[in-house]
């Protein structure tokens, strides 16, 4: 959700250097362990760094509580937890951006769990408990994200909501590229997907494992998660006989973020109607 296109740029140019056929992006994909060490490295440098402005201090103050679950890995994962009002197996898993799972994060977990009566919203943190003030700190915890420690907290929180849960997600950035990872992850489990200018899945093989149909909500100014990108993920979606739906608003990257210079309020406020509609629609929530 934050200001992050600097580092879009630095990534593309370094990784097409590398391989013509080679994409990374802000948004992380994380298809190999390689790719990811890729893109942590590039979090030290100065212009990626220098790209970010530091949150403005905020405190979360509402509901909600500190979760630790067992991850495959034989570790411990962390997240924060809204329960629904009454009992239920339907869980929404809120997905952060490179800054960790911070008040903004939470906040922004409080109002899809009110908007979603019925569900229980868990806000991962793939940061193991590490939140950045700063872009430096922001730099340091990225470079520690190893996609197979990510992929064992996404399973482990699935593990915790239960063999009969009902799971959707939705991310910003870092966290839509994670965000359509952890529907892959899900499996016969996955029930929704929502992706905010994440960068998408390539490998048409992955998609077609999917469960669910995806809402993708892209930046038509966006350099990068560019409408080419929304484009070719439509087309890899369509060889892979999946449903997505595209979103396209006429901003920049990062502008359903509130704190972020390029927010357009009533383009953020319409993007999360869109998700909140789509999800209760997954759901099979009553409008």
């Amino acid at each position: 959700m934050k200001k992050i296109w600097t580092l879009c740029t630095i990534l593309l140019s370094t990784i097409t250097m590398a391989s013509a056929q080679s994409t990374m992006s802000c948004c992380v994909k994380p298809a190999s362990q390689n790719a990811t060490e890729a893109f942590a490295m590039l979090a030290t440098n100065e212009d990626f760094s220098g790209g970010h402005d530091a949150p403005l201090p905020y405190t979360y103050a509402g509901t909600g509580q500190a979760i630790e679950f067992k991850t495959p890995d034989g570790q411990t994962g962390k997240g924060f937890e809204i329960k629904s009002a009454t009992t239920s197996n339907k869980y929404l898993f809120v997905i952060h951006e490179w800054w960790g799972l911070n008040d903004y994060i939470k906040q922004e977990a409080a109002k899809y769990a009110q908007d979603l009566p019925g569900v229980n919203i868990i806000a991962l943190d793939l940061y193991d408990g590490q939140v950045a003030t700063t872009p430096e700190e922001a730099g340091k915890y990225m470079q520690t994200v190893k996609t197979d420690r990510a992929q064992a907290i996404i399973k482990g929180a699935m593990q915790y909501a239960g063999a009969n849960a009902k799971v959707a997600s939705v991310g910003w950035c870092f966290g839509g590229g994670w965000s359509l990872q952890t529907a892959l992850l899900a499996g016969p489990k996955a029930v929704g997907c929502v992706m905010y200018y994440g960068m998408p899945e390539k490998d048409v093989a992955k998609l077609k494992t999917l469960n669910t149909d995806v809402l993708g909500i892209f930046a038509s100014q966006d350099k990068w998660i560019s409408p080419e990108v929304a484009a070719q993920f439509q087309k890899d979606m369509a060889a892979a006989k999946k449903k997505v739906t595209i979103k396209s608003y006429d901003a920049d990257h990062a502008f359903a973020n509130p704190s972020n210079p390029k927010y357009n309020k009533a383009y953020g406020d319409d993007a999360h109607a869109l998700s909140v509609a789509y999800l209760k629609k997954s759901f099979k929530l009553k409008s």
